[in-house]
């Protein structure tokens, strides 16, 4: 079955992927902004993901057409998330640790 789409369907979609892009170049250009700035390495750790997640997201969602995918998409798409925030966070626990120095006698 072929899909036919009418003009407006199309300027429609365009309008989306260029509004896609335009929020993609902003968010490009304040994350070089927030480099400029020299935050603590926490926050800027925390900008710099938050930036990088939503432009993911908007990747995923759009260029990748996941918005209209079925459910088992978003389950594997919210397990990869639930790994990644697991794998993000194991570092946190190793840096809380006191270092115990042993001498050798």
């Amino acid at each position: 079955m072929e899909a036919v789409h009418s003009a407006e369907d199309v300027k429609k979609h365009v309008r989306i992927y260029i509004s896609v892009f335009v929020a993609l170049l902003a968010l490009t250009m304040i994350t070089v902004t927030v480099s400029y700035l020299h935050l603590q390495t926490v926050a800027a750790i925390t900008v710099a993901i938050t930036i990088a997640a939503i432009k993911g997201s908007l990747v995923a969602c759009y260029f990748m057409h996941l918005l209209t995918e079925r459910k088992l998409i978003y389950a594997v798409l919210i397990i990869t998330v639930l790994f990644f925030a697991v794998l993000m966070s194991l570092p946190l626990f190793s840096h809380a640790d006191p270092i115990v120095y042993h001498s050798v006698s």
